[in-house]
């Protein structure tokens, strides 16, 4: 049975060292959360406090109704899975699988049919009589995962578990983490600093900045409304691109930004003032290498990656700011080429002097 888990108003302080700074989060029962941002931004601190690894300093942990703040981690009803896999060097797979079952006092019979299931679960059956050094990190990391499931947890916890992993093991993990949540329907907490594991995983994303929640919600909505720009920068890739620009007239009858000495009209109404600073937000898929209405104008090339199904091209606006364009197809663009560059007005975002979206 998946169980909800409610932060509210949850605080950590390092001494008088504040890291984590009342967040508030609802996380449903069977919902796959992963929590993303960049380096030192507390996702990992938040995790083990809700494993019970960290104390919390203020706020309320509840699990289903229970409060467990207090709770030891032990009696949480929560498994975890570690970047660094944490296996029993000197025992088989068996035998890690086994161990915290048996030194919980679990009979013989009930341990060998719940390491047979998570063995079949996770398709290490094979593997059960070797040793962790004559594994693949790949299969390491299903031993790992195998040693939660047979917790048989109501929360699983996964702290950046594939980062060790080549580029094609990850993609083919995050498929098989994906089946497994569909499979046991449990409630599922992740952490990458992968903006792309989050995307492809998640059913909620939650974004953390400096120890605070900047968005959190499905991955298309943060990815079509990003609250700020932080997360319009995180979410997506490659990168959204930021350009400076100015807003002109701003009335019932009309909104107008100017834009690298261009005006271009908005359709939607704009929370700023006029004159005031902003900065429009366009996704490299979201321009167009062509003549438009809305026009950024022209642009110098300066590099172009092929990648076969796209291209991506690095290029710099008549007034200088960098623009990242990503093309369908195979393009042939030269670097030092101009070429004009145009975005339809429904692809845009606005952001104030503040980051806020406007």
């Amino acid at each position: 049975m998946a169980s909800s888990i409610t932060l509210d108003r949850i605080e950590k302080r390092y001494g008088a060292l504040p890291v984590i700074h009342g967040i508030d989060l609802q996380i449903q029962p069977g919902e796959f959360t992963v929590f993303v941002g960049p380096s030192g931004c507390g996702k990992s601190t938040l995790l083990r406090m809700i494993a019970g690894l960290e104390e919390i300093s203020a706020g309320e942990m509840r699990i289903d109704a229970a409060r467990v703040n207090e709770t030891a981690a032990s009696k949480r009803g929560i498994a975890m899975v570690f970047q660094s896999y944490a296996l029993y060097p000197h025992m088989s797979v068996y035998k890690n699988l086994a161990f915290g079952l048996e030194t919980a006092g679990f009979k013989k019979l009930q341990i060998e049919e719940r390491v047979k299931k998570a063995a079949d679960i996770l398709q290490i059956e094979p593997l059960l009589q070797r040793k962790p050094k004559a594994l693949s990190g790949g299969q390491r990391q299903r031993v790992a995962i195998g040693r939660a499931i047979v917790r048989e947890p109501k929360i699983f916890l996964f702290d950046e578990p594939l980062s060790n992993l080549d580029a094609e093991l990850r993609v083919q993990m995050r498929v098989e983490l994906s089946k497994l949540h569909q499979r046991l329907g449990s409630t599922m907490i992740y952490v990458t600093h992968d903006q792309v594991e989050a995307m492809t995983m998640a059913d909620k994303i939650v974004v953390l900045r400096e120890g605070r929640v900047m968005q959190a919600g499905r991955p298309l909505d943060l990815y079509n409304n990003p609250a700020n720009r932080f997360v319009a920068g995180f979410i997506g890739s490659p990168k959204m691109n930021f350009l400076s620009a100015k807003l002109d007239t701003n009335d019932a009858s009309r909104r107008t930004i100017e834009l690298g000495g261009r005006r271009v009209e908005l359709e939607r109404p704009i929370a700023a003032r006029e004159g005031e600073p902003l900065t429009l937000g366009l996704r490299p898929e979201h321009i167009i290498a062509q003549q438009e209405a809305n026009t950024l104008g022209t642009a110098s090339v300066q590099l172009v990656e092929h990648l076969g199904g796209s291209t991506v091209i690095y290029a710099a606006t008549q007034d200088g700011q960098p623009t990242t364009v990503l093309l369908e197809g195979q393009r042939p663009f030269r670097i030092g080429e101009t070429i004009p560059l145009s975005f339809n007005l429904a692809n845009i975002h606005v952001f104030g002097g503040d980051g806020q979206r406007v």
